[in-house]
């Protein structure tokens, strides 16, 4: 794992002191994984096997409605996680697809051995607890929005919070997260600015 690598992964356990043959082990247990652009990383039917942390890249989490259209659930970028949390967690079939939009690299933990980070630190719960409650606050703002504010707003509020990695990816993505058409995506991006 090199510098740039470590670096991420130690800022996404913040508030986790090692040793250093803890820290060691801990790097031990994770791999790097590339993708090409538009790769899926996980198919909806399958099991999620790893835990990410993006490195490099974006990419989009979906499923499809019953016409075949993708539905974009939410987007993950340099430094943030990624994968299907529920399949991972559960390790049941996930519901959702997992896709590179951009050339991507991912640090990977596997089931097994993200079992065996709480087994043997359990410093690990309190992280694991933040983790999965600002998951879960995430996901309740954003069905807010969705209920509550109108195209523009929605527009507005998504551009002002996300990094710019985000504004370069393709506009269907993005109009379906925010839930609409490509077309009223493209006339707000024209016509306001945030």
């Amino acid at each position: 794992m090199d510098d740039e690598a470590s670096r991420i992964l130690k800022g996404f356990f913040p508030n986790i002191d090692f040793t250093k043959e803890e820290e060691r082990y801990f790097k031990s247990l994770w791999s790097i994984k590339t993708f090409d652009q538009y790769d899926l990383i996980t198919e909806a039917g399958k099991i999620e096997r790893c835990f990410y942390i993006v490195l490099d890249g974006v990419q989009a989490i979906y499923l499809l409605n019953e016409r075949g259209e993708k539905v974009v659930l939410g987007f993950s970028y340099s430094g943030s996680p990624s994968g299907a949390f529920d399949s991972f967690i559960q390790q049941t079939p996930s519901k959702t697809f997992l896709e590179a939009l951009k050339p991507s690299k991912l640090l990977a933990i596997s089931r097994s051995d993200y079992d065996s980070i709480f087994k043997k630190h359990p410093r690990f719960y309190t992280w694991g607890h933040h983790f999965f409650q600002d998951i879960l606050f995430g996901r309740l703002s954003r069905e807010v929005e969705l209920l509550t504010l109108t195209a523009e707003q929605r527009y507005v509020a998504f551009m002002q919070r996300c990094p710019d990695e985000l504004k370069v990816i393709p506009q269907k993505y993005l109009a379906s997260y925010l839930n609409m058409k490509p077309e009223t995506f493209s006339r707000l991006r024209a016509s306001v600015s945030y």
